[in-house]
């Protein structure tokens, strides 16, 4: 990784020809830092500079060229960028448009595209939120997630927990399950880029795609802007009966309001050698929720808050001519209020049972780089801290009680969240890279080094969860309290009711391990003429949780790859890329195998019996797979008095049965990696077109899935009894217990007990019905065609960027927690990832129409996403036909048992279309400028039922089968409004 430096490729070529002009001295400059080198061309017309920052902008010309002649590049992190120049005579430079050719990439085979602060700006994006704007870049789509906090994008189709996520080239990553650590808003991102393929070695951690933020720096000059912004929400923002999004990821309602505010300043600290820019940003939102709990005389509106503070500070300093030091440091206080209740009735979650959830980020790097003429270099160390707290609970600890009426009907939840997650993280990185010059070649070196030590404190409720049946006259006891929403779980509990059930967790402290990744690199940017650049380069990675369960660690994690770049003539450029990529195992991974583990005697005799039965490797320690977990007992009891205290339970971890139990893998992890193709043609068809062709080819291997190691035998209903009569028959069934025994008479469906009958081992006290792992075995294969225009402003009133995929992924797991339907049969999971959309259309159009005035309109087109047929309850009575039970990935994933006959992903959503509107109208004011900005989003209000970021469990990606009608759960984004004020100076 690069922290905070970048490289400049200069191309001289003579007159109108494209031969080399070698020997000639150019100046870069750099006045916003105080930057000036002049460097003459190579043998063959090259001019280069490594290891140089990020900040200001840079200007090429020719040594004796005035600087009105100049050529002006911005450059980014991670990245070498290009520019050709014509000289004229030996003299001047011939001025072509905007004096260079600077919109494709010659110098490796990197498919990759960009946003730049002013197209940031200029885009209508949805508070300020970088990351769901970069869906206006190819391969990239709105995601599917796991959850709700999951990313907001998908690149190449995969999980966009699998992308590695860096600032300034250093991790961004939470590490735990994935996605970004801290949020880099809209104030402190100079440039974001997307790697979708072909990327150099420096790169690693991922076998998909890199998100990488490069950071604004101060200059010379003072700059920065202080803004309001505003969804002001109904009655201006389009009805809807589906919920919207918050920033989050959580679902929110039409009452849905957001005020934003912040300020950016940069500038000298002492001029031409020491800077600083700093960020701060503040959001508030607001969201009504209802608590509908008639029977205990309340129904009221609660209303909760989410806040995030993003505060970041960059100082960079030009220690002398050659060597630059900079310093980085992010804070982020995120917060997620769960007030109690939902968007609609029917919700009776008491304030009481309110909890928030909390992911605080802090990262601080520090870097230093030099740039010589034949040696450079540059590192970085960097320390990271997240604490992701999910439920945090709103009141003192206690236990959770619901209430239920005396027909079973639940009426109120109080008193706790009933569970805990509170995860923290610490990081420390370092990485350094030496490159050096040797004739046409340029060679480097370098190492990248992640260690991250991790604490869950994570299960149930360590206090205890009742769920408790009342009398009529308790509950009226409790109406005629008068709390209303401030009932309390002890006002219910001090009535000493009827237990239903009560559950305690056994293990309430924290646990955890560490994670240490190691990498390794060199390369070869090999100039072998004037148009052909080719680089040799070979990573290793090395991933410490590889070495967890029943096995070493995956040591062979060699990674060769191969760039070519070839340029016809001055204006275009061909390239090819090969080469493998190394990803990494989440902790997720692991730490789910300590959570959901146990060393009691009965599980520890199920472990035995199946490594008798060779589904457990011989010879494997099984105490390196075991683990006291967190368990739930639940204790007999008839009244709340008479159930034993938390502290008086934990004797019954032994006996303790569980529905899955999880181990580490006794056969070891392996690293995911993928084999990634290449080939694209970049032509500059003027000063400000550029057009565009890449063809993109990836393997993906040692992905993560779930295998029951106590799978029942295979399952296969029985076709030919699926007649339009039986299910009419099935659905005239009274209940669903009759449904079932028909069901299973006409070999539709089996019952859990049948299963059970052919698992490898039964269950006993203290064991589990599933015993699962996590292995390393799954595979994906993912094809694009890429096509793009690009129309630069230059001298014009207008602008565009359209690009079209034409793109297929592939894939036998979507997620961590993916497990087969039956039986451990991946050879029938074969299909369409969850992501995977077959056409993209994604135009974005800037008008310039006066003085001031910005018009921007982004267009996305999408064909619809793949639907998973399952079946419908109300025909089978369950919807688990096989009989082998839930896992615990089906609230994540949602794969559960398929429609009889139905393939995995083997229906599709309609296309989707959003069109959003931005405009932005500056007038000088106060020194600077003041500008004021409207943002409309989906202006067309069109309802789209695919094509927008979810969780996969509440999208309508999951369907009945059996040709039954389509049910539509959610729906992008209605017509929406922003406003903004904003004093740049």
């Amino acid at each position: 990784m690069h922290a905070q430096q970048a490289g400049l490729q200069v191309s001289l070529v003579e007159g109108q020809g494209d031969q080399p002009a070698a020997g000639v001295d150019v100046i870069i400059e750099n006045a916003e830092i105080g930057f000036r080198r002049m460097v003459r061309s190579d043998a063959n017309g090259m001019v280069r500079l490594d290891g140089v920052s990020t900040a200001g902008r840079y200007s090429v010309r020719l040594g004796n060229a005035p600087a009105s002649e100049a050529v002006t590049v911005a450059l980014r992190a991670n990245f070498t960028s290009s520019v050709t120049l014509r000289r004229n005579g030996g003299r001047a430079i011939v001025v072509e448009g905007h004096r260079a050719v600077t919109g494709i990439n010659a110098v490796n085979a990197e498919v990759s595209a960009s946003l730049d602060k002013a197209e940031l700006v200029a885009l209508p994006i949805e508070g300020r939120d970088v990351l769901g704007a970069l869906v206006r870049l190819p391969n990239v789509v709105p995601s599917t997630g796991f959850f709700a906090e999951s990313p907001s994008i998908s690149i190449n189709g995969a999980n966009g927990l699998d992308a590695n996520y860096l600032l300034d080239g250093l991790d961004n990553n939470e590490n735990f399950l994935g996605g970004i650590k801290f949020p880099v808003p809209l104030g402190f991102t100079r440039n974001v880029t997307v790697l979708a393929n072909s990327y150099s070695v420096a790169y690693g951690r991922t076998a998909n795609g890199v998100v990488n933020y490069t950071s604004p720096s101060g200059t010379n000059d003072y700059h920065g802007e202080v803004y309001a912004l505003v969804r002001p929400g109904r009655p201006l923002d389009a009805a809807s009966p589906y919920p919207r999004r918050d920033l989050s990821g959580n679902p929110v309602g039409e009452s849905f309001e957001r005020y934003q505010a912040g300020a950016s300043m940069g500038g000298p600290i002492a001029r031409d050698r020491t800077f600083f820019y700093a960020n701060f940003e503040y959001t508030r939102d607001r969201n009504v929720q209802v608590v509908d709990a008639p029977a205990l005389g309340t129904v009221a509106n609660v209303t909760g808050h989410n806040e995030a503070y993003l505060g970041s500070l960059r100082i960079d300093h030009r220690l002398t001519d050659d060597w630059t030091l900079s310093l980085r440091a992010n804070v982020g206080r995120v917060t997620v209020d769960r007030p109690g209740g939902s968007l609609g009735g029917g919700n009776v979650t008491f304030p009481s049972a309110g909890s928030d959830q909390q992911r605080f980020s802090t990262l601080v790097a520090a870097s230093a780089s030099y740039s010589g003429d034949a040696w450079s270099y540059d590192g970085a160390v960097q320390f990271s801290r997240f604490r992701w707290d999910y439920a945090r609970p709103k009141g003192e600890p206690g236990p959770q009680v619901t209430v239920r009426d005396p027909s079973g009907l639940a009426v109120a939840v109080l008193g706790n969240p009933g569970y805990v997650f509170n995860d923290l993280e610490k990081t420390w990185q370092t990485t350094h890279r030496l490159q050096r010059k040797l004739g046409a070649h340029k060679l480097t070196i370098g190492a990248d080094v992640l260690h991250s030590d991790f604490a869950l404190l994570g299960g149930g409720n360590p206090d205890g969860n009742y769920t408790v049946d009342l009398t009529d006259a308790q509950l009226a006891t409790l109406a005629g309290s008068g709390k209303g929403l401030a009932l309390s779980a002890q006002d219910v509990l001090s009535l000493n009711p009827a237990v239903a059930n009560y559950s305690v967790e056994l293990r309430p402290r924290a646990f955890g391990t560490g994670q240490t990744q190691l990498g390794f690199y060199v390369e070869d940017e090999w100039q072998v003429g004037p148009r052909l650049t080719a680089t040799f380069g070979l990573r290793w990675d090395y991933d410490s949780l590889t070495g967890k369960g029943g096995k070493g660690a995956d040591l062979d994690n060699f990674a060769p790859r191969l760039s070519l770049n070839y340029r016809p003539d001055a204006r275009s450029t061909v390239r090819f890329g090969a080469g493998i990529f190394t990803g990494k195992l989440p902790y997720s991974v692991i730490s789910d195998a300590l959570q959901r583990n146990t060393t009691s005697p009965g599980f520890v005799s199920q472990l035995r019996a199946l490594q008798a039965k060779g589904l457990v490797p011989a010879g494997v320690d099984l105490a390196k797979v075991t683990f006291d977990g967190n368990l739930a007992v639940s204790p007999a009891c008839t009244t709340v008095s008479a159930c034993p205290a938390p502290r008086q339970v934990q004797a019954l971890r032994d006996s303790a049965t569980l529905g899955e139990a999880r181990i580490l893998n006794p056969e070891g992890y392996k690293s995911p990696w993928s084999l990634q193709l290449s080939a694209g043609y970049q032509v500059q068809a003027s000063d400000t077109l550029t057009l565009s062709a890449d063809v993109i080819y990836s393997r993906s291997h040692n992905l993560v899935r779930l295998r029951d190691l106590n799978a029942p035998a295979p399952f296969t209903p029985n076709l030919a009894a699926l007649t339009d009569a039986n299910i009419a028959l099935l659905k005239a069934q009274p209940d669903n217990a009759s449904r079932f025994a028909l069901a299973q008479s006409l070999g539709l469906v089996r019952s859990q007990a049948d299963a059970d009958a052919t698992r490898p081992v039964a269950l006993v006290a203290g064991g589990a019905r599933q015993i699962t792992v996590s292995e390393t075995k799954g595979e994906s294969e993912y094809k694009a065609l890429i096509l793009q225009v690009n129309k630069a402003r230059g001298e014009d009133a207008y602008a565009f960027r359209i690009s079209y995929t034409l793109s297929k992924l592939s894939n036998d797991t979507d997620d961590i927690n993916f497990r087969a339907a039956n039986s451990n049969d991946y050879s029938t999971e074969w299909g369409p990832s969850a992501n995977d959309r077959r056409h993209v259309i994604s135009a974005v159009g800037y008008l310039y129409p006066f003085d001031g005035l910005s018009v921007s309109v982004a267009g996305l087109f999408q064909s619809g996403q793949p639907v998973n047929l399952v079946p419908d309850a109300r025909i089978f009575g369950t919807q688990d036909l096989n009989g082998d039970g839930a896992s615990f990935g089906e609230s994540y994933v949602g794969n559960s048992d398929r429609y009889p006959g139905a393939k995995r992903n083997s229906a599709r959503l309609p296309w989707s279309a959003t069109i959003d509107i931005g405009l932005r109208y500056g007038i000088p004011a106060f020194d600077g400028r003041l500008e004021l900005s409207a943002d409309v989003f989906n202006v067309l209000n069109t309802n789209n039922k695919s094509g927008f970021a979810n969780a996969a469990t509440t999208s309508n990606q999951i369907q009945f089968g059996g040709g039954a009608p389509f049910v539509q759960r959610n729906a992008g984004p209605p017509r929406q409004f922003q406003f903004g004020l904003a004093w740049k100076f």
